[in-house]
């Protein structure tokens, strides 16, 4: 198959390039806004028929949570527009998109972890362009698979695990929010997931997608912390209301994974394990 990539340069895309390689059975257009711009209509649909796409798989988001309480223009154009648009083109060829989506299009009011086919109420811009995104794609693509993932980190770009090894060694205290509970997302776990359904066959519909395990940002950042060595940082846990932001965050994020891995047969690692491997790659590239 023929794979556009969208993307590329943010976490997860960046892990899917890393694991092509064992996909050279299919050939990968591996595109950023600099290659690609994915809002602008004409040059995705030219790209698309040009280069022969089979499927696309989206994971280019406006990712800044707080900004996008105020930049609500660019948000949706790139989380709600740009989804419908690559979905449209990729139709056009009989082909499958998936598409990228966040824990945010809950409200994290609840206690039991997500299942796929619970009513959704994002609390946030960003929460409601990726849920408009969401319908939107599959509004434009009959073959669009959605995959929400939440708490995503890398060894690429910025994110919670590498602020907190920075700030453990630069601090001597820090204070954690302790009442936002959720499950943390290897970004190689989800783009490894991502190629087996694609390889296996995209079967439309919605799924959920994180590590195994329940964990507060708080208890995190004490995991992070004991992997990597760090003893020398007190972290204390603190409320939500004692750290005020421009968006609203859900208190209770687990997603729960039962539909994915029984559709394709996946194993999904343990948050712990995924975070520990996380930390060697980052310390081995120091």
């Amino acid at each position: 198959m023929n794979i556009l990539v969208t993307g590329c340069n943010g976490q997860l895309g960046n892990e899917i390039q890393l694991l092509e390689k064992c996909y050279d059975n299919h050939t990968f257009f591996n595109t950023d806004v600099q290659e690609l711009d994915i809002t602008n209509t004409d040059a995705v649909n030219r790209f698309v028929e040009d280069n022969k796409i089979d499927g696309i798989i989206n994971c280019a988001a406006y990712t800044a949570v707080d900004r996008a309480e105020s930049d609500i223009k660019l948000c949706t154009l790139i989380n709600t527009d740009a989804p419908g648009i690559l979905a449209a083109a990729i139709e056009q060829r009989n082909g499958w998109l998936v598409q990228i989506s966040t824990d945010y299009v809950f409200d994290g009011k609840g206690y039991t972890p997500l299942t796929e086919d619970l009513p959704t109420s994002p609390i946030g811009v960003y929460g409601r362009t990726k849920l408009a995104g969401e319908q939107k794609a599959q509004q434009e693509c009959s073959k669009t698979m959605i995959i929400r993932t939440a708490w995503l980190y890398s060894t690429f770009g910025n994110n919670f695990v590498k602020t907190m090894l920075r700030l453990g060694k630069e601090r001597d205290s820090l204070n954690v929010i302790f009442d936002q509970v959720g499950t943390p997302t290897y970004a190689r776990d989800l783009a490894a997931a991502i190629l087996i359904a694609v390889d296996k066959g995209v079967i439309p519909g919605i799924y959920h997608f994180s590590n195994e395990g329940v964990i507060s940002w708080y208890d995190f950042t004490k995991a992070i912390h004991r992997i990597a060595g760090i003893t020398d940082c007190d972290v204390k846990p603190i409320h939500t209301a004692e750290y005020p932001t421009p968006a609203e965050r859900p208190h209770y994020s687990v997603l729960d994974k039962t539909k994915i891995k029984k559709t394709y047969d996946i194993t999904i690692p343990y948050l712990e394990e995924s975070l520990k491997y996380c930390i060697q790659e980052l310390q081995h590239s120091i």
